[in-house]
């Protein structure tokens, strides 16, 4: 469960980066950002990086308070590797589409109709399906752990859909999948992106493999964000067109600056390809969660022991 907001801290009329930088020293805190946060976020962060880069952080880290600009699932998984540790979340909104398509009461039923098959979940989950979970994954080790899998165990693959496919187009297994997925990786329109890459004939499409089949079979390059992130460094191109949340694009850009980033389009017009709940933290209500120390992260002993088990074996697996 989350704690509640207390009334906010009136904002500092100095540098609100400077303040942030007081009580990270004041607290010993630690900030560890998702590459999809707003650039201010990310400039201010101790550590930016994807799902598996933040649970190995989070796993080794010395300080006493975890400030987590992410959205939910990212904050309890940090509270689950460290459960005496005080973890704060900027923004309580801020959830993911993702996690909320896979009810635990729906999936516990899913997992009883498929007693002999192994369950894998992708990291954008809730704790509560963790817990009911054998191995943890995220997008940049899905594959290797799968592969790590006796070739006759029977895999139900949670709760993500698209990244389920792909993981079975690579391994070539036959897994049982959730039928979840992320509302931003829906959103890109196969008929903008060929119509973008008609206009930059030389740009490399660079992909998320939580898109949709239709959008990543135009993909030159299909990652985690963090491998996104290596590729378009290490890559002779100098024009990339970035079909993920386009957060990243601000470390893309930083990282390689003499390059040009095109973010993919959604099928609307709208910015339906920002995360609405990544975009929910800001620089002032991280500032707030440090000077209040709340909303903080609180989760039942229990649950906590149940979910870091396979959230270990995933880091073992990745070591």
């Amino acid at each position: 469960m989350f704690t509640t907001l207390t009334p906010a801290a009136t904002l500092p009329t100095h540098n609100l980066v400077e303040a942030i930088e007081t009580l990270k020293r004041e607290l010993n805190a630690v900030i560890l950002a998702h590459y999809y946060q707003e650039s201010d976020i990310q400039d201010v962060a101790d550590y930016i990086g994807d799902s598996l880069g933040l649970s190995r952080q989070a796993a080794t880290t010395s300080a006493d308070v975890i400030v987590f600009a992410g959205v939910h699932f990212m904050a309890e998984t940090a509270k689950i590797l460290n459960p005496e540790k005080q973890v704060l979340l900027p923004d309580l909104d801020a959830g993911c589409s993702l996690a909320d398509s896979c009810p635990p009461d729906a999936f516990a039923a899913f997992k009883a109709a498929h007693p002999d098959h192994l369950v894998i979940s992708y990291i954008n989950c809730t704790a509560a399906i963790k817990a009911m979970s054998d191995i943890i994954c995220t997008s940049s080790n899905a594959v290797s752990i799968v592969q790590q899998l006796p070739a006759d165990q029977k895999i139900i693959f949670a709760p993500d859909r698209n990244l389920g496919r792909y993981v079975i187009q690579q391994t070539g297994r036959d897994m049982v999948l959730w039928q979840g997925s992320c509302m931003v990786h829906e959103t890109f329109s196969e008929k903008k992106l060929v119509q973008l890459q008609r206009a930059h004939p030389e740009a490399d499409v660079i992909a998320h493999p939580e898109c949709e089949e239709a959008v990543l079979r135009h993909a030159h390059f299909i990652g985690s964000t963090t491998a996104l992130l290596k590729h378009a460094q290490q890559s002779a191109k100098s024009e990339f067109i970035v079909v993920t949340e386009p957060g990243i694009i601000h470390q893309m850009q930083k990282q390689a600056p003499d390059k040009v980033f095109i973010p993919a389009p959604p099928a609307a017009t709208c910015a339906c390809n920002e995360c609405p709940h990544m975009r929910l933290n800001t620089l002032e209500k991280l500032y707030l969660a440090m000077k209040n120390r709340q909303p903080e992260i609180v989760l039942s002993p229990e649950l906590q022991q149940q979910a870091l088990k396979p959230i270990q074996r995933m880091l073992e697996m990745s070591a």
